[in-house]
Formats: structure tokens, sequence, C-alpha cells
């Protein structure tokens, strides 16, 4: 249907008679003369029709719409380019040529759109209702091809380095992946049900006890939990697995694997190796397992400061084995009311125990804060000297337990990020490694240990003479993640491949002997067989190209995405089922529609 496409002709071309298919991007009327801008996917060609070419060309070209799809055939000619008049386009590729139209074909009208698509839309439940159209902008339309190209490079590269593509199942069992499962019920076995995949942990560590050695899949997974902007109920990651290798070889694989990825969709090289942080020093220094480097604003402790202080809620977080911590926010001192509301609002919500943040800010020469006429000249002197604190400065203090003050001027620490622009460089890219993860998390509504990656992770080899002792809060894990300007790219760990040590774990997660059988006895009795030592980790797929196509949220770099409710506005889904096919899989629905009920009541009472 067509010769070229529309970002392929140039001046070489000149001549040559040419046919084109696209739509109609834009088209104007300069005396008569119709001009339009034809659009594929590729690009923009100009297109004039004039009546001593085609007479019938012109007059059909009179009833052209925008997104309209047509047919041109033509004569490629140099744009009138003249010392008095210069209608070339250097913003166009095609911006030297355009196409004198012989022939027009309407291959299909376009009726009004809902929106204009040369515009940025607020409305996102409007953009979901009408994704194909959405699709259509350019931003959208480079976000979903740059994503195919560093999906594309991920595979070279790991097919480069050894790797087996390997698909695993999509309908499994529940896994305790830590958020809840998609359920489906089976007809062929009644009363028995399916669950989609939160990750395909259990399948790609039995590949390795099958001797594939090395394993990669880019895996659709599915959690049914509360949605933000990076999280979807359906989402991709790639997943990898390998044997016979160490926390380090899984470090310089990934490295080299997002430098290749990177280097594909943007162009850029990414130094490595990457640095790296423990997770304690992460969660003392930024306050997150998942810090953004790209700023400073350190968490600093002041616990040598206060050692001797007489003010009362510093004394009794000291006396009782917390901690009094603070961050800088350098040059921010002229901080707004709302700004400082919103603070507070977030730090309340991050588990600040009073309503307003304790701060000091100096303006003018002056130290402005309740907190200063409390400390003696010994601890103002010495908190001015440890943080640094200069003119248009302001800190903001936190007293509590560790994890508290951490969460809570982590929480600050990103907030201030945001407000100052600290962090909007589109150029700058901060990887880093964390580290060292704690193995287990105690839960202090359930009682219960939990595992903070999962329940397969291997224990550092240190730390084995913890676990067996109870010392639960103080083993490390052999777990890793890589982050990127404060979003975590994808994590993993070296596995456990022994049975007796992987029923222990089960054991310390209160998984019980039966239940261990029942839920995993297909992977204990494979650890049976020689089972050989692997680890690897998994890439969340939609973040990274989230991350280089420079956009907020992952929405905007999946084709169809889910809404922040898990609706697809386009598809109409989730939907109602009918009675008869529930029936057919032996599902009853205990939902009752409310607005069924009122209509119910409505009806007994006439």
């Amino acid at each position: 249907m067509r010769s070229h496409h529309c970002n392929e002709l140039r001046e070489s071309h000149i001549g040559q008679t040419v046919t084109l298919i696209g739509w109609v991007n834009s088209a104007r009327d300069q005396g008569g003369v119709i001009f339009i801008d034809l659009r594929d996917r590729e690009g923009v060609t100009q297109c004039v029709f004039r009546g001593e070419i085609s007479q019938e060309a012109s007059d059909l070209s009179h009833k052209l719409r925008v997104e309209d799809v047509v047919q041109i055939t033509g004569k490629v000619e140099a744009r009138l380019k003249t010392d008095e008049v210069d209608t070339t386009n250097d913003k166009l590729e095609t911006g030297g040529i355009e196409i004198v139209a012989a022939e027009l074909v309407i291959v299909n009208k376009a009726d009004v759109l809902p929106f204009q698509l040369d515009k940025e839309l607020s409305n996102e439940d409007l953009r979901m209702k009408y994704r194909y159209l959405d699709l259509r902008r350019p931003r959208m339309n480079k976000n979903i091809r740059q994503r195919s190209v560093i999906t594309s490079a991920a595979r070279r590269y790991l097919d480069d380095s050894g790797f087996y593509e390997i698909e695993t199942p999509i309908l499994s069992n529940p896994t305790p992946e830590g958020a809840r499962d998609f359920l489906v019920p089976s007809r062929l076995n009644p009363g028995r049900f399916y669950a989609l995949p939160q990750a395909p942990q259990q399948y790609k560590q039995l590949l390795m006890v099958a001797g594939m050695e090395k394993y990669f899949q880019i895996a659709r997974c599915f959690r049914d939990e509360d949605l933000r902007a990076d999280r979807q109920p359906e989402f991709t990651q790639i997943d990898i697995e390998a044997s016979f290798v160490t926390q380090e070889d899984i470090i310089k694989l990934v490295e080299g694997l997002l430098a290749s990825m990177f280097k594909s969709g943007l162009g850029i090289d990414v130094p490595s190796p990457f640095p790296r942080m423990t997770y304690r020093d992460a969660e003392d220094i930024y306050g997150s397992d998942k810090p953004d480097t790209r700023f400073d604003m350190k968490i600093t402790d002041l616990g040598d400061v206060f050692a001797a202080t007489e003010f009362k809620i510093f004394r009794g977080t000291l006396d009782s084995g917390g901690v009094v911590r603070a961050i800088n926010a350098k040059g921010f001192a002229g901080i707004t009311t709302g700004q400082m509301n919103r603070l507070n609002e977030i730090a309340v919500q991050a588990g600040l125990p009073v309503k307003n943040l304790a701060f000091i800010k100096l303006e003018n020469g002056e130290y402005k804060s309740p907190l200063w006429k409390i400390f003696t000249d010994t601890e103002k002197a010495a908190v001015a000297a440890k943080l640094d604190l200069a003119e248009g400065d302001i800190v903001f203090f936190a007293a509590g337990s560790r994890e508290n003050v951490s969460t809570i001027l982590g929480r600050v620490r990103t907030e201030c990020a945001v407000m100052m622009e600290l962090n909007n460089d589109p150029t700058k890219f901060n990887f880093l490694w964390v580290v060292d993860f704690p193995l287990l998390a105690h839960d202090e509504e359930s009682g219960h240990w939990a595992a903070v990656h999962h329940p397969f992770t291997r224990p550092h080899p240190e730390d084995i003479e913890k676990l067996d002792a109870g010392d639960y809060a103080n083993v490390r894990a052999v777990a890793y993640d890589v982050v990127l300007n404060g979003y975590e790219l994808g994590g993993g760990s070296i596995r456990i491949h022994e049975k007796d040590l992987q029923a222990k774990m089960f054991s310390v997660l209160g998984v019980g002997p039966e239940e261990q059988e029942i839920k995993f006895g297909h992977l204990l009795d494979a650890f049976r067989f020689g089972a050989p030592p692997h680890g690897g980790l998994a890439l969340g797929l939609d973040r990274i190209a989230m991350l280089v196509a420079g956009e907020d949220s992952i929405r905007e770099v999946i084709a169809f995405p889910k809404n922040n409710k898990g609706a697809d506005l386009m598809a109409h889904s989730p939907c109602q089922i009918e009675h008869k096919l529930l029936r057919e899989v032996y599902v009853q629905s205990t939902y009752k529609d409310p607005k069924l009920a009122v209509e119910a009541k409505a009806e007994v009472k006439a």
C-alpha cells in the first residue's frame, strides 16, 4: 500500500513518484491549495494538492479532516527556497521536500476526536478510555517504542551471556510473595483454584535443579494490591536465575545488562561498577532502602551532641535507647507556610508522634526556632558545626526509635528535594546497590517473623549461628537491590538450595511440616536430588522503561494499563459475569450490589 514511510524521503528522492499512507496530522488551506502533514509511526511528510496536477485529488483534499487515513501517490519535489521565500522546515527530517499529489484515496474517515492529540491531557480517565488514540500522540508513541528497544537490548545481552529464555506457567498455585493472589477457578477440578503468578520464583529455582544453569524470562506477573504511580496489578519483570554463582557474579551481570539497556534506550554510557551501600547505612544516612543519591541532605546523628542534654524530649529518647537525628535542607529557610504544612503532614503519616516537625532555620543572621532557646551554648555550637548550618538553611529534627526516625526524616528529605527541585535533572542517573538486607522482620501485629525478601533467600553464612540461636533480628540475608534515583529497579538473592535449611526457614516463618508438604513439597523434594547453589534477580521492566522515558508513572510506558482503581476503562474490565458462566466453574459471588438493594426496597414500597 506504500512505497515509503513518512520519514524516509529526502532530497535524493526528488523526481520520483511515490505512494504514502497514513493519518492526516494537520491540514491547511493556503488560498485554495491544500497542504497536509501525513503521519505514520516513523514521522511526517508534507503533501500538497494542486488543481493543475489533479483536479480530482484537489477537490477531494478539501474534505479531509485530522486523523483521516489516506493514501497519496505523487511526485517528490523540493520545497520552495529562495532569497525571498523559504518554505523548508528544519524541524522535520523530511523538511526539504514535499509530495505533489496526483492521486488521493480516503481509506477511512475519522469522526471528531474526543481530545486533541497535539496537546497534553490532564483527564487520565479520558486518556484510558480512548487509549488507542492516546497512543498516537508523539510522546506516547516514543515511550512504547523506547520500551521495545530496551527490552530487545536486554534479550540480546542475556542471550550473548549464555542464558536460555524459558517460559514458566501462568496458571499455578498461590505463592508467599507478600501480596494477594489473583485466583482462577478450575472447571475440570471443582472447588479448586489456580493462582496467577506473583513471580516465577519456585519455577526458576526448579529450572536450576533441572540443570538449565542460566535462565531468563520477560515474565508477566500479577499481584492483587493497592495501586500507585509505579504499581500495576499486572506487570513485567526481567527474571534471571543462574547456578554456581555468587552475589558478585549476579551484580556484575546486572550492571552490564542495565548498561546495555540504557545505551540502547538513551545512547548514554552507564559507568560501572555501581556504588554499594549496606541496608543499615542506607536507612541511617538516607532514611530509605532505595535512596536517591542525586542530592546530599544526609541524615546526621546527634547522639554525641545531646549526650548530656537536659532537654526532656531528647533526654528521654536517648535514655530509652532511641536516637536524635536531623537533616539540613540547605538554602530552604524561605520555605512557605504551605510547604511546611505539607512536610508536617508527611512526617505525621510516617510516624511523627506530634503534629509539627522540630526545626531551626538561619535567616538574616538570626536563628529562628523555639529549640534554640532551650539548647545550651555548647549544644548550639555543636549543632551548627555538625550540620554545617549556614545562612539560608533549615534543619529538621526527629527523636525516637532508630527505625521510626529514619522513616520520618527519609520521607521529609525526599519531599524537600521535590520542593527544592533537586531531583529534576533528566540526565542524571545515580545507580546504587543496596546489600546486606535483614533476612527477617518481626510483625508486631501478628507476633510472627516474616521474610524481608521471600522465604527462599539464603541467610548470610556469617549469621547462620544467629539463626540457629533464634537471634532472628540480627540475621542478614545474601540479598541485594539495585536502585536508581530513589526507585528500586530490582532485587534478588542467593537462594537456599538445601532441603534442611529451607525447611528450617519455613519453620521460623511459622509454616509447620504439614503445611510445608502441601505448599512446598515439590520444592523440598527437588532439593533432595542434588540441587546446585543458585541465585538470581528480577528487574522491573515497567519501572526501567519509565525512568528511561523520563516519566513519573509506569502507566505512561504500558500500552494498555489499568487506572488507579485497577480498571481498564477502554475494555470495561473487570466486568460482571453471567450466573451461567459462574455456575460452570462452581463459583457463587457473595457480593451484593447496594444499588440493586435500594431498587428492591423501592419496588417493595411501591
